[in-house]
């Protein structure tokens, strides 16, 4: 069952309502096992989930192989730009792995991309992209900048989450709003709102850190009745 489909239709009730609690209890429950799903794909024969910590160097020699072949295996460009939960084909025999975050991304769902055109995002954070959505390997997009950096609402919505039970995400803030759409906002240093809490686009609800990865980061996901889409169609240009 999608998350949203447990949530009031409208949130007609006050946010701090017995009512209104329970549903968002539910929401977070829903959401939070999705998300666990996503991270815990099934690696494969001749595969390895980076971990903290790792290096591309130290998995090289893990498994008795050199950086240049896991470059040229996973379609790297960049040695240093590996993230804690991706997955990497570590032989040549195996199954090819998801593709790289510099693949062209594949089309978002024709139903995800008209609802896309009902909300207006505002960049959450201000930083360096180094990684963006592609449907696979990457859900959301990842902003680097310097520790304490103020991630905000990217719309107006209600706080559903605000916490940090979900491992690989850190300090984590989900943000419900019209359309069926939530916000998450992992890795955060410093949560700066509370659930049932209403927020305002732009409007800060942490500070930008680096709980469960390595470097200060704010990793943005967007979902649409559950499931994740590319932001890119509802933020401005940048």
């Amino acid at each position: 069952m999608s998350p949203i489909s447990a949530t009031p239709e409208a949130p007609r009730r006050p946010l701090n309502s017995p009512a209104w609690r329970r549903a968002s209890a539910v929401c977070c429950v829903g959401l939070l096992m999705l998300l666990g799903a996503c991270s815990s794909t099934k690696v494969g024969p001749g595969q390895y989930r980076v971990q903290s910590g790792d290096t591309l160097t130290k998995i090289a020699r893990q498994h008795n192989t050199t950086v240049s072949e896991l470059m040229r295996l996973n379609n790297l460009s960049n040695p240093n730009r590996i993230a804690k939960g991706q997955v990497l084909r570590v032989d040549s025999k195996s199954r090819a792995a998801a593709p790289a975050p510099s693949q062209k991304a594949p089309p978002t769902p024709a139903a995800s991309a008209a609802a896309l055109r009902n909300i207006k995002l505002a960049w959450p954070a201000d930083g360096t992209i180094t990684r963006r959505y592609n449907g696979s390997s990457s859900k959301g997009i990842t902003i680097v900048n310097k520790a304490g950096t103020p991630v905000r609402a990217a719309a107006a919505g209600s706080v559903v989450y605000a916490g940090n039970r979900l491992r690989g995400y850190g300090n984590l803030v989900i943000v419900q709003h019209s359309g069926d759409f939530l916000s998450i906002y992992a890795h955060n240093s410093r949560m700066l709102v509370k659930e049932g809490q209403k927020v305002t686009q732009g409007q800060q609800l942490a500070e930008m850190g680096s709980t469960d990865r390595q470097g200060p980061a704010l990793y943005f996901e967007l979902r649409h009745r559950g499931q994740p889409v590319d932001p890119s169609g509802a933020l401005p240009p940048r």
